[in-house]
Order: C-alpha cells, then sequence, then structure tokens
C-alpha cells in the first residue's frame, strides 16, 4: 500500500515544490456540484447533450482550485498541514477532459510558527494558466508517515426518478385500503404508516393487537386512530386479511411480519381464498441507474419452475401491470441463455411456445419476443453486435425469466451491484398483493404501494374471473 510521507518545517526550503496532474471527468464534476451544493440543474445534469452547459457550470475553474489543497495536504507540507488561508484569481475556463497540473513553491518560511507561504499554479496541457494565487499553511514540526486513504467508491444517479412519478401519479388516486398482514415489527408496522403518510393506503392492522401495540410503542410509531382487526397469530391474521376483502373492506394486502408462503396459503385456499382464473405470480419492478425505463422482472418470487399455462399468465400479469402504470407498448423478452430455438435448452421451447401464443391472442397487449439472453434483451449494442432482427430486443420493458432462482438473482444484482430502487407487488389474486421483504427499505414500500394502488384503480375497469 502507498505511503506519503510530510516536510517538517524544519526540513521545508524555499524554493522547493511539489505537483500532480489530474484529468477532469464528468463523475469529477458532477461530485463537485454535489458537494459544493451547485445544485444548478446545468451543473449536475448527467446526459451527454448537456455537456456544454456542464461544462459553463465549472467555467471559473473552482474543481482545479479544490486540487490545490489535495497537494498541501498529501505532498507539501504534507501530512499533518493545517491549511490557514488562501487567496485564487481564475484565468481560464476548464472543460471536461482538460489534464490539470497543479504546482506549489514556497515561497516564505516562519520557523517559529510554522507558517509557510506557497504560490500555486493550475495549468492545462496548453500550458495556459487556469488557476493562480497564494496559500498559507501550518507545517508539522513531527515527521509523518501515513498510508493512503482509501477513497469510497461513489455511484451517480438520480434516485427512483421513474418512481417518484409513479407515486406522484398515485397520490390524485383515493386511497387504497389495505389489509397489513401481522404487522407485528417496527419494519411492516412502519412501512404501512409511511405509505399512508404519503397518501397511498388507508391501513387496516390484521393481528394480534397487544403485539401490534407493543411492537408500535417499541418504535415509538403512532397508530393512534388505525382500525385494528384482533387475530391471535400470523396464520389467523393471513386468513382474516382475506376475509376482509370478501367483505369488501380491504381492496389490497401488504405483508407483514410472518413468511409468504404462511400468507399465500390463506390467498390460494380454494374455498375461502382470492383465487381467479389466473395464476398468481410476482412481478419486480426495477428503476436502474443508467437506464431510460422502468424494469420489470417476472417471476422470481412465488413460481419456482414454471410450465407453460403458468408461463402464460406470468406474462400476461406483467403486461397488465406495465400498462396500468403508463407504458403504452409493453415490450417483453423471454429469457434464456441464447437466441436460438434449441431442444437441448426447455426455456428456448417454452419462450418460442409464449410468442406464438401472443401471435394468437392467447396472450394480449405489448409485444413480446424470445428466446433472447439477457444482453440481446436490454442492450441495443448486443443487438447489433449479433445481427438480430426484433421489435423487442434491446429495448425490453419486462424481462421473464425461465426460473425463479434466475429471476431472483437478477433483480437482486440489479438492486445491490447496480444500484437499482425497487418495488413489487404478487398478481393474479383478486386484489393486489404487497410481498414486502425484511430487507425492503421504506420507500420500496411505498413504491410497492403505489404500484398496487395504481393497477387496483385500472383493473377495477378490467375485472379478471373469480373461480
Amino acid at each position: 500500500m502507498d505511503l506519503i510521507e510530510n516536510r517538517t518545517v524544519d526540513e521545508i526550503a524555499i524554493g522547493e515544490h511539489a505537483h500532480i496532474e489530474r484529468v477532469l471527468t464528468r463523475q469529477d464534476m458532477i461530485l463537485f456540484a454535489t458537494v459544493s451544493a451547485d445544485v444548478n440543474p446545468a451543473a449536475v445534469s448527467d446526459t451527454e447533450e448537456d455537456g456544454a452547459e456542464l461544462q459553463q457550470g465549472i467555467a471559473h475553474g473552482m474543481w482545479a482550485g479544490t486540487l490545490i489543497s489535495a497537494v498541501l495536504a498529501t505532498r507539501l507540507p504534507g501530512p499533518g498541514t493545517v491549511h490557514l488561508g488562501q487567496t485564487l484569481r481564475f484565468h481560464h475556463p476548464v472543460s471536461i477532459g482538460d489534464r490539470i497540473t497543479v504546482r506549489v513553491e514556497v515561497t516564505a518560511i516562519d520557523k517559529d510558527t510554522g507558517h509557510v507561504r506557497l504560490d500555486c499554479i493550475c495549468t492545462n496541457a496548453e500550458g495556459e494558466t487556469v488557476v493562480s494565487g497564494t496559500a498559507e499553511v501550518r507545517a508539522a514540526r513531527k515527521k509523518i508517515r501515513q498510508h493512503v486513504a482509501r477513497m469510497p467508491v461513489s455511484r451517480l444517479r438520480s434516485v427512483g426518478v421513474r418512481f417518484g412519478a409513479l407515486v406522484e401519479r398515485a397520490r390524485a388516486l383515493d386511497p387504497l385500503v389495505t389489509a397489513i398482514v401481522h404487522p407485528c415489527d417496527d419494519l411492516s408496522l412502519g412501512g404501512a404508516l409511511a405509505a399512508r403518510d404519503e397518501g397511498m393506503i388507508v391501513p387496516l392492522l390484521v393481528g394480534p393487537r397487544a403485539k401490534i401495540e407493543a411492537a408500535a410503542e417499541k418504535a415509538g410509531l403512532n397508530i393512534k386512530g388505525l382500525e385494528i382487526v384482533d387475530a391471535p397469530h400470523s396464520h389467523a391474521a393471513a386468513e382474516a386479511a382475506v376475509a376482509l376483502v370478501h367483505d369488501g373492506r380491504a381492496g389490497a394486502l401488504m405483508k407483514g411480519k410472518l413468511h409468504t408462503d404462511e400468507l399465500l396459503e390463506a390467498v390460494i385456499d380454494k374455498a375461502k381464498g382470492l383465487r381467479t382464473e389466473r395464476r398468481l405470480t410476482h412481478v419486480f419492478a426495477l428503476d436502474v441507474p443508467g437506464q431510460n425505463r422502468t424494469l420489470f422482472v417476472t417471476d422470481a418470487a412465488i413460481n419456482i419452475s414454471p410450465d407453460l399455462e403458468a408461463l402464460k399468465d406470468i406474462v400476461q400479469n406483467a403486461i397488465d401491470l406495465a400498462i396500468a402504470i403508463g407504458v403504452e407498448t409493453p415490450l417483453v423478452a423471454l429469457l434464456s441463455a441464447v437466441e436460438t430455438v434449441t431442444g437441448k435448452l426447455p426455456s428456448t421451447l417454452l419462450a418460442a411456445a409464449i410468442c406464438k401464443m401472443h401471435d394468437r391472442g392467447q396472450i394480449v397487449g405489448g409485444k413480446v419476443d424470445g428466446p433472447l439472453a439477457f444482453d440481446n434483451a436490454i442492450s441495443p449494442a448486443a443487438v447489433a453486435a449479433k445481427g438480430i432482427v426484433s421489435d423487442v430486443a434491446g429495448y425490453a420493458d419486462i424481462l421473464v425469466t425461465p426460473n425463479l432462482e434466475s429471476g431472483n438473482m437478477i433483480a437482486k444484482q440489479l438492486i445491490h451491484l447496480a444500484g437499482a430502487s425497487s418495488a413489487g407487488i404478487a398478481l393474479g389474486a383478486r386484489v393486489p398483493i404487497m410481498l414486502t421483504s425484511r430487507s425492503d427499505t421504506v420507500d420500496a414500500r411505498i413504491v410497492s404501494a403505489a404500484l398496487a394502488k395504481v393497477f387496483y384503480h385500472w383493473r377495477k375497469q378490467r375485472p379478471l374471473g373469480v373461480e
């Protein structure tokens, strides 16, 4: 690991100098604008078309000026330096791609106080002066040697831009009365209250009253005025929540502190459940940095290894959700490892069959294609390189995975490696179901409620057949 070492006040000599070089990148510029609180839209946009405006946002070389502090702190005098003052003049604009050389030179030393004055100059690759000025510091009297600090990785993105628009759209609709099933911990209870506060839902708390009230008290949550439907345990809470839907008192379910299969057992019960002609399926909605659209991944939570009939409902439910939230013509990619149909990969045969079912009107809405490998589904460059001709390839909105394992991996990788914001609901029952995870953030719970709310109001005009 690299080490840096200072020059003590007794070691420094007039005329001594040090320098660093740095190329200005777009990420540097956006980070600088963020840290300096320069929220001018031109300074924080990350689109290529706005490049000229971004450059103007730092035309006076403020970014280059900050590099002087880096030289003083790490090179001369180095570790232990205390910055006392600085005067700068900005002579020339700095643009993305400019290589800036920052040089400091000692011009005065006061051995008694330890004060050191340095001339500072920043020049670009053409030798033009960008910034000039002086700095006064106090150098350390003791020798200091230390490892170079490892800077944290920074990811730049507009968090949940499309999800923010979805929540705003949902606010315009009547709040959705939602049975919160067994909300006996701070996460599920807090998530429900946050969704209520955002105008998404009216929560009905279903579960053991004593446990719900204890969880609220422990978490400092105010549930005064909320209706509690008392049920002795989680299984009974699931059954009571389903009964609330049958009674017309609830238009959605939200999972609390109970296992998913326990909730779904009550939902799919043939006698008392919420079954329809559709299979119950789950859809992840993902707001992924770098993508210009919401991505939907299905099914990553309920159907382990779907057959053709299950896959048909998985696709139809996802299309319905995408249309409900405003995607005019959802593009559906059925994923496999290759883009050709082969008997060696059963997923390619299922994909081909789904495409033909769509052609024959057995699946309605959007455009469907497959099999497609993941890169061919979302990357226009990959599609061009492979010469694939398709209305879907490269621009898919909906990614239909061949099994639960692959779907779950794709969704979790996009969340934890690509920094995607996520939400999700289960569809195919009489009402939408928010299957929140213990690891879900409050924002994820709010957006899941927004999805359920928008879908519920859309579905009211298009009811599913009920068994």
